[in-house]
């Protein structure tokens, strides 16, 4: 496990006799800086203070990271729609999925290998999220146990799992989910084969030899090599056989709500349906798997439509402001996942900037709620948008 070590220079920084790639010398602050008022802010400041290594690795995406850009761009082109004179003194903010109520429609996508980032790695994402009220999806890939993290929770976990090769191991991996209280499980569906990951690579990305994928454990060695060798696409213990009738499987012993991460196909979206998914997340896995397809808001809509109120639908990828929760909010989305945003709050203030990340989302998503004239989440359709103009 990585240990905070003093710094020898500017905190947060590595010293001219410290290599910039080695997370050992990284000791963020215990402290959300003052000046840092938007997540575009705390992006700039994990920018300053994170590893080059580790930020690369948050921060990169697939090939060219177009898909990356048009998670952004295609946010901003959508124009709201105030409406004046409505009584905005009380917001209704709360949501309620399979019967856990979230006091905001906001949670935390999964993300890898927060050891990278700070010291505590996973431990002080889960204090951030219970601070701040908001219900985080545990990756599979985490530094930390599944059960640590749940011992260390005063929130709701969600997990997420890839259906590996091994099966059993797959099964166990649920069931100890399950154990620990985690709420739901989200199987990410769309990585049959690992993203041409180009930042990845000039960064020499590596876990450190000592730390460990540690759900993994015993099936993975500390440190091992999650990609294939060079002129291969398969990777040691993802399937890239999984069909329809492995989404089956998994619902035969799954004991609570199963959610299919990484759907941007409308037909897949109405086959989830009918396989009986609890719900689905529409994603491009954050634009690191493959370039050039649709940013998320932009298929959201064909998704909600085909899925017609069925299922709940989740959405991520592209989140930075409030108002892209709005957004979502009126183009059919339940609720909408932050990945990277969270991340650069936990390197560079731990849990104080995991909570403070999501309070000022929060906080700007009832302030576009409040302009828009919309006091709850059912008031939130797609009258509150200019859609078709120019």
């Amino acid at each position: 496990m990585l240990s905070a070590c003093a710094l020898v220079g500017t905190p947060g920084r590595p010293s001219a006799a410290q290599p910039q790639n080695d997370v050992r010398q990284f000791n963020p602050a215990s402290q959300a800086p003052a000046e840092a008022v938007s997540l575009s802010d705390y992006e700039a400041l994990a920018r300053e203070r994170v590893p080059r290594m580790a930020y690369e690795y948050i921060s990169g995406a697939a090939a060219d990271e177009i898909t990356l850009r048009w998670n952004r761009e295609s946010f901003d082109r959508i124009r709201l729609r105030p409406k004046i004179l409505v009584d905005v003194s009380k917001l209704d903010t709360g949501v309620n999925l399979f019967g856990q109520e979230l006091p905001f429609p906001i949670l935390l996508a999964p993300t890898s290998y927060h050891r990278l980032i700070h010291p505590e790695g996973e431990i002080a994402t889960v204090k951030g999220a219970g601070a701040a009220g908001a219900t985080l999806i545990a990756s599979m890939l985490a530094t930390t146990t599944i059960e640590e993290m749940a011992k260390a929770a005063t929130g709701p976990l969600w997990f997420q799992t890839y259906i590996l090769k091994d099966r059993g191991f797959t099964r166990d991996l649920v069931q100890r989910a399950e154990g620990a209280g985690c709420k739901a499980i989200c199987v990410t569906v769309d990585s049959p084969v690992v993203g041409v990951r180009n930042r990845d690579q000039r960064a020499h990305f590596a876990l450190p030899p000592e730390m460990e994928r540690a759900n993994l454990k015993g099936l993975m060695r500390p440190g091992g090599n999650l990609r294939p060798p060079e002129g291969d696409i398969y990777t040691p213990i993802l399937d890239a056989g999984l069909t329809w009738k492995e989404i089956d499987w998994l619902r035969s012993f799954a004991r609570v709500p199963v959610w299919l991460k990484g759907v941007l196909n409308p037909d897949d979206a109405d086959q989830a349906v009918k396989a009986g998914a609890s719900g689905i997340i529409v994603s491009n896995h954050g634009a690191r798997n493959l370039d050039t397809v649709p940013a998320t808001i932009d298929i959201l809509p064909e998704v909600t439509e085909r899925v017609a109120g069925r299922i709940p639908v989740l959405m991520d990828s592209g989140v930075r402001r409030g108002t892209d929760v709005l957004k979502a909010l009126a183009l059919g989305a339940t609720a909408v996942l932050i990945g990277r945003p969270y991340l650069y709050g936990l390197g560079v203030a731990g849990p104080e900037g995991v909570r403070r990340v999501i309070n000022i989302l929060q906080t700007e998503f009832r302030i576009a709620m409040a302009f828009l004239g919309r006091t709850s989440l059912r008031s939130i359709d797609r009258s509150a948008l200019w859609l078709n103009r120019p």
